[in-house]
């Protein structure tokens, strides 16, 4: 009986361990299945919220970017890209016709059937004349040797009646063409712009026809905002001529012109009291036949007062004349800083320039002939102690005298291309050891150039 009962007892005890573990499983599953069905949940909302977003970055509405942006992304297209990128909607092509993308602009006027470069759609010139020529601040004209598209220029010139430029710049990319036109036509279309723009700061008119009487309209209309003008070239101005533009418009300070134009009393006119110190002055010394130019002296005097007035301008210099006519030139100390030799000088004028351009900066001689500059180099090392950048091209120098060069000047040379050619090996060095040789005492390394670089 005993046995029986506690096997009752053992058995009732299994029972209720298995019912409860039962219960708890039950329990276990009802949780996980809980816990299942709010993940899934989440999960489906986040897809949704997905979704939406998805449809909002697929769909976008271009036209109602800012104009502002759109203006951006306008100024850095060509012309034709941002024509085409007009017509995608109205907005769009509302941006296409604001002043800001047409103060500045590029007339390219070349014939096709003797140019290969692209030109300005006639169209296009229409409607800009049409619409947005009271725009117009920043205009130059590129046009091509012809005759027809030096006109073309003169045309758009005379029809700016409404606009005020800042800056007008007239390039010829091959021959000068504007000199083929008929000086009273020239004058007329340039006059236009000077008489209208109150405001002109900049003004590039090299290998053009203008005149002394053109440029006192300039002056009336444009002294107090004139301060870079670029005349080289020019053969009917005088020197009266420029130094009525010396005298009036004291903010000038940058002056292109050839050296016929150059005289004492335009120098004294720049060193005056009422004048702006003079950044930049560039003279152009060009003799198209031998003989034929007589070249005049400027004096040491003028050119002290000059600089005593802009001590910091940097006087610029390109020579194109033959052996003999150089005699007028570097007799006493000049203070030149940029000299280009375009043709060959002889060995004496290049001594000269050693000693009388001590404030000279950077040296470049196209040819000199078959005989060594030694001695002219070692000098110019010696006494232009700010020179910093030389080229040398059909001349010759030892090995020897080309490292003292570079020696005495040390790294200070921040350009120095010199043609291989130009170097001629000695018992010192061949042209292996230069190159080690320079670049020692340039600090950098160095090679000869096998093609000018200037």
């Amino acid at each position: 009986m005993r046995l029986e009962k506690n096997r009752d007892k053992l058995s009732s005890s299994v029972f209720r361990d298995s019912m409860l573990r039962m219960k708890r499983g039950r329990k276990t599953d009802e949780a996980n299945n809980s816990s299942l069905g709010e993940t899934t949940e989440k999960e489906t909302k986040r897809h949704k919220v997905t979704e939406k977003k998805t449809i909002v970055v697929q769909s976008p509405d271009w036209a109602n970017l800012l104009q502002d942006v759109i203006l951006q992304v306008f100024q850095y297209l060509p012309l034709l890209d941002r024509a085409h990128a007009s017509q995608v909607c109205r907005s769009w092509n509302q941006v296409f016709h604001m002043p800001d993308l047409w103060r500045c602009f590029e007339f390219e006027l070349n014939q096709p059937a003797t140019s290969n470069l692209r030109t300005t759609h006639p169209e296009l010139i229409k409607q800009i004349i049409k619409r947005h020529s009271n725009h117009l601040q920043y205009v130059s004209f590129k046009v091509d040797s012809s005759k027809e598209s030096a006109e073309a220029a003169c045309d758009i010139l005379s029809q700016l009646v409404n606009c005020s430029l800042k800056t007008l710049g007239l390039i010829s990319t091959a021959r000068p063409s504007f000199m083929d036109l008929p000086k009273s036509h020239f004058i007329s279309a340039l006059t236009v712009v000077f008489v209208n723009s109150k405001s002109l700061s900049s003004l590039k008119i090299d290998d053009t026809p203008v005149d002394d009487p053109s440029l006192k309209v300039l002056v009336a209309n444009n002294s107090d905002t004139l301060k870079l003008l670029k005349m080289s070239s020019c053969p009917h101005v005088s020197p009266a001529g420029i130094l009525c533009v010396a005298d009036q418009c004291h903010g000038l300070r940058e002056l292109a012109l050839n050296y016929h134009l150059l005289s004492d009393e335009l120098l004294l006119a720049l060193s005056s009291e009422k004048h702006v110190r003079l950044e930049h002055l560039r003279i152009d010394v060009v003799s198209e036949n031998p003989g034929q130019t007589q070249f005049h002296t400027i004096q040491k005097s003028s050119w002290d007062a000059f600089i005593k007035h802009s001590p910091k301008v940097n006087l610029v210099m390109y020579f194109f004349l033959y052996e003999e006519e150089f005699d007028p030139f570097f007799r006493y100390e000049i203070p030149v800083t940029h000299l280009y030799f375009g043709r060959s000088v002889s060995k004496d004028v290049l001594g000269r320039v050693g000693m009388t351009c001590p404030r000279l900066v950077e040296l470049v001689v196209c040819a000199n002939g078959l005989r060594p500059l030694d001695e002219e180099l070692i000098c110019i090392a010696e006494r232009c102690k700010y020179l910093s950048a030389v080229g040398l091209g059909e001349c010759e120098v030892s090995c020897s005298a080309f490292v003292e060069f570079v020696k005495m000047c040390g790294g200070r040379l921040s350009q120095l291309s010199i043609m291989e050619e130009v170097l001629i090996p000695d018992q010192k060095y061949n042209l292996e050891q230069i190159h080690w040789e320079v670049s020692k005492h340039l600090g950098r390394v160095w090679f000869p150039d096998m093609m000018p670089t200037w």
